[in-house]
């Protein structure tokens, strides 16, 4: 690993907002709100071991480490959930008799309202397939598990990898462009911040101008 890899997790803080992101790894900037804490204990529930076992047909992981360090990509991180599920057709796993076939499945709060899935979770659980089928030597499929319609969604790796390819190449390119400049740039035109959890770290909110502290200051009167 070196300062040029990229944890899969940043991809999104990225995507939501470049600033966000260069807050986080120039500033090393955090703080939490609901959202982010709703999140997170998705997440926990999902990497505490009760979501893996083995049965006949498949053996189910969670919170796997997986990397692809060829130079075009050069990731890392975590998997939520990995199935390993019995096949023929399927590639030998280290230390597990028999063939598999790779699923990823990647847990998230909520789904949107049309039904689908979002394209910034799409291009996560992309990367996350880059560096599962490097590990794995295989074409791993991938899904998508929204917590509240409690369904699973299949990301259409098959037939868009090319499409998919080029836009994650591009955004690593762009997120190690940043952070060599070592500069937090300005927030977006119509970038959307309610939601962010930096909003008091990245645009902190100043004191009124008054007069009267300004004399007092000078007085050297300290105020309240």
């Amino acid at each position: 690993m070196n300062d040029r890899t990229i944890n899969i997790r940043n991809i999104q803080h990225f995507l939501y907002c470049p600033r966000r992101y260069a807050l986080l790894e120039l500033n090393s900037d955090w703080a939490e709100n609901a959202f982010v804490v709703k999140a997170d204990i998705l997440h926990q529930h999902v990497h505490d071991g009760s979501h893996s076992f083995s049965d006949s047909k498949k053996i189910v992981r969670s919170n796997i480490a997986i990397y692809n360090d060829l130079p075009q990509y050069d990731l890392y991180g975590m998997t939520d959930c990995v199935e390993f599920v019995r096949s023929s057709q399927g590639v030998s796993i280290p230390g597990c008799s028999g063939k598999y076939a790779v699923r990823l499945v990647e847990y998230k709060p909520k789904a949107p309202k049309d039904g689908g899935f979002r394209e910034t979770d799409a291009i996560q659980v992309f990367a996350q397939k880059v560096c599962a089928d490097f590990v794995w030597h295989c074409s791993s499929e991938a899904y998508l598990y929204y917590a509240d319609t409690k369904k699973r969604v299949r990301l259409p790796f098959d037939s868009e990898y090319a499409a998919y390819d080029s836009l994650l190449q591009r955004l690593l390119q762009d997120m190690r462009t940043l952070l060599e400049q070592k500069q937090i740039p300005p927030r977006k035109k119509g970038q959307k911040c309610s939601g962010c959890s930096l909003t008091d770290l990245c645009f902190p909110k100043e004191k009124p101008y008054c007069v009267r502290d300004l004399i007092l200051s000078q007085k050297g009167v300290e105020q309240e």
